[in-house]
């Protein structure tokens, strides 16, 4: 009884002259996350598709943890040089990225990179996946997609397209040639914008692009021959067909991923879980999403962890069927 009271006196006394022993344990797990701005890295240039939906993504969730995110463009590689970043980088929640799936599921299939596509990141979600379409110029002799195939039967590795190379889009259109015997010569591009001002210029003949072709449709500069990377028409442009329609075999389009380095501490996660979901569905957000033309699409960690692989090994089999895979 003596040493009871003995111990609760010294506990007294330490409250009072050392009240930082009192609270240590919740210093003991670090500051408040976050306490200073995020940088998102984003695999596309500035103005793509991919960028746009990233910053009005970022200005909902900036809002709702509360510092700054900011967005930084690393293009290239279809993504791949900012999944290599991201995967170099420390796992605290403070460097972020949003890429395509296609670092993820086809590119590490053709070369050795940096980073492991299952084991380096940790998967936080999926908003939406790219509204992609064949597309040649308004003033193209090319009404539909059986003229172009036609031609290019005619004209071996004459047409040539423009495309992110190995890109759901260009894989897409290389299936289209194999399963038509017909030759195109791809012209690759580090997105979707480069590609289409290479068609506006008349550099190339088509485009196998995603999302930002949309917008020079209805400009009325480029007409969209057949939708691709999808078994659903776009809604904006209803008489345009999907190969799938028109009887020929596409592949899974890319998604917009939100990831972060391998090892993200869980209550970290949670809290970026929390907000970007908020983001993802705040009224404003959606509504670019739908000025832009991209399809929302939601999926959670679990699930995209499952479409990672699912996806990888569909592409595997269809890279070695065109003998393209390592």
């Amino acid at each position: 009884m003596r040493g009871m009271k003995r111990f609760w006196k010294i506990f007294f006394l330490a409250g009072i002259f050392f009240p930082s022993l009192i609270y240590f344990p919740s210093h003991a797990s670090g500051q408040v996350y976050p306490d200073r701005p995020i940088t998102i890295f984003c695999g596309f240039e500035a103005g793509a598709t991919t960028d746009l939906t990233a910053r009005a993504l970022v200005h909902e969730t900036s809002k709702e943890l509360g510092v700054p995110v900011v967005v930084e463009n690393k293009p290239g590689g279809g993504s791949t040089v900012a999944a290599g970043l991201l995967a170099s980088k420390k796992a605290d929640g403070y460097t972020l990225g949003i890429i395509s799936t296609t670092a993820l599921v086809t590119t590490p299939l053709l070369m050795k990179l940096s980073y492991h596509p299952f084991k380096d990141f940790t998967f936080i979600l999926s908003y939406g996946r790219y509204s992609c379409a064949l597309c040649v110029r308004q003033d193209s002799p090319f009404q539909n997609l059986r003229d172009l195939i036609e031609y290019a039967r005619k004209n071996p590795d004459k047409l040539s397209y423009g495309a992110t190379i190995m890109a759901p889009t260009h894989l897409a259109a290389e299936f289209l040639a194999k399963q038509t015997q017909v030759k195109f010569k791809l012209v690759p591009y580090k997105g979707g914008a480069p590609a289409s001002t290479a068609l506006l210029g008349g550099h190339v003949d088509f485009t196998a692009s995603a999302g930002i072709h949309r917008q020079y449709v209805k400009q009325g500069l480029f007409r969209m021959l057949a939708v691709i990377n999808s078994e659903d028409r776009d809604p904006e442009f209803p008489d345009v067909p999907t190969l799938t329609e028109l009887g020929y075999k596409d592949v899974p389009p890319p998604t917009y991923i939100f990831l972060a380095p391998k090892g993200l501490p869980d209550p970290v996660f949670q809290k970026l879980d929390a907000a970007f979901r908020k983001g993802v569905n705040a009224p404003e957000f959606r509504k670019t999403m739908s000025n832009l033309g991209v399809p929302f699409v939601f999926k959670d960690r679990q699930q995209l962890e499952k479409q990672i692989v699912e996806e990888h090994e569909f592409f595997s089999r269809i890279l070695k069927e065109f003998g393209l895979a390592k």
